[in-house]
């Protein structure tokens, strides 16, 4: 059985990884779950609290919210997901070609990497925002580019550990080449910790598209995103506060539970203590 897997043997990696499970599912089949359109307008049934007919009321242009909310997630989690993929794979590259060849390009992924460091993910993202443009492509790449520097340096650090073993260099007397080694032994030997940090990443940058969909620079109407339609409800918190408060709570409860099926898939894979054996 796979790490993954195992984690669910655990209660916290259980609850959380159901519920993981059961968000993406329904992002998945939004079409299929609702009987109604997301941005369709029926005025008339604006501000309707939770009913039979619409489970958690209804927004003020009448939109059922149980639907944008489950639309709301396919939004969200792409795009984060997305972005922190984009992440990964450019921080790989980056910091394992920084370590493995050392010398100016050291230097200089260093240099860039700990500027970018020096500044919180929010404001780079906010000012890529302001240069590219608001919509779902423009925070997926300033959601990228600010988490790229997190992922650069943890796999520099794996990497600098790794290229002194001994597989490594009986893999370099036996005449293979920079991308061989890099590829097949030291990038798949260093993929784990990035990839559970990955995961938890994913649940910052849910939080930072839900606080550019807030500003306004995320998913432009009528695409709903958790965000955006905390954003909107945040004007309505005293006369239809059901806006607001369940797309905070699927933002709460959804990052919760990535953090905790993170913690569990650490615990499976020991990462804390190779870490410390390393260090």
């Amino acid at each position: 059985m796979t790490a993954p897997l195992r984690a669910f043997r655990r209660p916290q990696g259980g609850l959380a990884g159901g519920w993981l499970i059961l968000v993406i599912a329904a992002a998945l089949a939004a079409p299929l779950l609702t009987p109604y359109a997301y941005d369709v307008q029926n005025l008339p049934q604006a501000y309707q609290p939770a009913s039979a007919r619409h489970w958690l009321g209804t927004d003020e242009f009448g939109r059922d919210l149980l639907t944008r909310l489950i639309y709301g997630a396919r939004t969200s989690l792409s795009v984060s997901a997305t972005a922190i993929s984009i992440s990964v794979l450019c921080g790989m590259v980056l910091g394992a070609a920084a370590a493995w060849f050392g010398g100016w390009l050291d230097r200089a992924v260093t240099m860039v990497v700990d500027l970018s460091w020096s500044f919180p993910e929010i404001l780079i993202a906010l000012i890529l925002v302001a240069i590219i443009g608001p919509g779902t492509i423009g925070v997926m790449i300033a959601i990228a580019v600010a988490y790229i520097a997190q992922f650069t340096r943890l796999t520099r650090a794996q990497i600098l550990t790794l290229k002194g073993e001994t597989f490594i260099e009986a893999a370099r007397s036996l005449g293979a080449g920079h991308a061989h080694i890099l590829f097949r032994h030291l990038l798949p030997n260093a993929l784990a910790p990035v990839l559970v940090s990955a995961m938890l990443a994913t649940g910052d940058a849910i939080i930072l598209e839900a606080t550019l969909g807030f500003f306004g620079l995320g998913a432009q109407p009528p695409v709903p995103s958790w965000g955006g339609m905390m954003s909107a409800g945040s004007a309505l918190v005293f006369k239809a506060p059901w806006v607001i408060i369940f797309p905070g709570l699927a933002v709460a409860v959804t990052v919760v539970a990535i953090n905790l099926y993170g913690d569990a898939l650490i615990a499976e894979l020991d990462i804390r203590s190779r870490l410390r054996r390393e260090a």
